[in-house]
């Protein structure tokens, strides 16, 4: 069953057939998530965990993180194939993850700086990832499914072998010109999102992105596929953590951070045992966390897909277009928390940095295709590495999406 493209909208200054309309509304909730999870108490007045944190704890982030194995796939034709040489795709896929790899380590050099900056991670990711993209939906699915499984315990074996913690200072251009092999121990291994731990979302991502998303069959299967890791990640953690072996060796705070198992952690849990693997808390790379953490994101994919194939896809657009431009927007975002001002309630903040969000890249892209970074990002890409795609025999450079 193949949803027809009428009732789909579209962002005003772009090409129906550029951009999908679910995919952004995705991206955009994403980045509106991760500033609540850097902005929102993790408890409230009286002392008790909050209601809304633990939806926005790892999952804004994790979400992030397969819509950029998503959008790369779908830079380099989706579900329609190659539009351009493997040997230029790979030149551009690098050229990008430079750039965004320069703008993290500045971000990461910010003072009085309060959130752990991604863009690093995002942009390693991507490097490892460029060789993969012309592998086929079913392999890059497998793959990343197997990654997010068995990345998480080579983690703890090597870890645990080089008494390696984390999360450690954050990772700026300072740092890494001081003390390269450190940084990018901390940038693979032990960061607040290692590369070994969240590549595995990525390769999901880049399978999805090969998927021909305009079907509502393709939604409908995504949502399924998200709601069942979802929710048996948890199941299986919580039947692990029940088990003797499990409340033994968990039954004390770790030696060295003092925490539980319900964290909070950064990136990676103690390597005292293996059945630290099984916890099911946010940013602890476990199996569990992975895999549960890539379900919410398919889950929050596929409604914004469908959603977008009704009526109430129009009232998508506002996100839609803050999604277009997450790169500009974000870095606008750790700008400002570095101004943060304690006495404004938090709430009040996020609500400005989302409101803010929302309306500037409603009226932008009233004007402009890409947001101001992503502008120059594209242009630095076209002019060192060639354009993303090549003209076909009858539209002379204007090739039609069949997506």
């Amino acid at each position: 069953m193949t949803a027809t493209t009428t009732t789909e909208p579209r962002l005003p200054s772009l090409p129906r057939s550029r951009r999908l309309v679910g995919v952004d509304a995705a991206r955009g909730l994403a980045l509106l998530g991760m500033m609540g999870a850097h902005l929102l108490e993790r408890y409230d007045a009286d002392g008790d965990p909050s209601l809304v944190y633990p939806l926005l704890d790892g999952r804004p982030s994790a979400l992030f993180a397969v819509l950029a194995g998503v959008g790369l796939a779908l830079v380099d034709g989706g579900s329609d194939g190659p539009r351009i040489p493997y040997r230029r795709m790979m030149a551009r896929t690098v050229v990008r993850a430079l750039v965004i790899l320069f703008i993290g380590l500045l971000l990461a050099d910010l003072d009085n700086l309060p959130v752990a900056v991604i863009l690093q991670y995002y942009a390693l990711a991507f490097l490892l990832l460029a060789p993969l993209m012309r592998l086929s939906a079913p392999v890059l699915a497998g793959g990343g499914l197997l990654w997010l499984v068995v990345a998480p315990f080579v983690s703890h074996v090597v870890r645990g072998s080089t008494e390696l913690v984390g999360p450690g200072p954050q990772v700026g251009m300072s740092r890494l010109l001081l003390e390269p092999l450190g940084s990018l121990g901390d940038l693979f291994l032990t960061g607040y999102y290692p590369v070994i731990s969240w590549f595995g979302y990525l390769l999901v991502g880049a399978a999805v992105g090969r998927l021909v998303l305009r079907r509502t069959t393709v939604a409908l299967a995504l949502t399924g596929t998200g709601l069942v890791l979802t929710v048996g990640a948890a199941l299986v953690s919580r039947l692990l953590l029940s088990t003797a072996g499990a409340q033994a060796a968990l039954a004390e705070p770790d030696a060295l951070t003092g925490r539980g198992p319900d964290g909070p952690w950064f990136g990676t849990t103690p390597t005292s045992s293996f059945w630290w693997l099984a916890v099911d808390t946010p940013h602890t790379g476990t199996p569990p966390d992975l895999l549960g953490t890539t379900g919410s994101a398919l889950l929050v994919i596929g409604l914004c897909l469908l959603l977008a194939r009704t009526v109430a896809g129009w009232a998508l657009l506002p996100l839609a277009a803050t999604g277009s431009m997450t790169l500009t927007l974000y870095t606008a975002h750790v700008l400002a928390v570095t101004s943060y001002l304690p006495t404004v309630s938090p709430v009040t903040v996020w609500a400005v940095h989302a409101a803010v969000a929302l309306v500037f890249a409603s009226v932008w892209v009233l004007r402009f295709r890409r947001g101001p970074i992503e502008a120059v990002t594209a242009a630095l890409v076209d002019m060192t590495a060639g354009p993303s795609r090549d003209p076909g025999p009858t539209d002379d450079g204007a090739t039609r999406s069949r997506r």
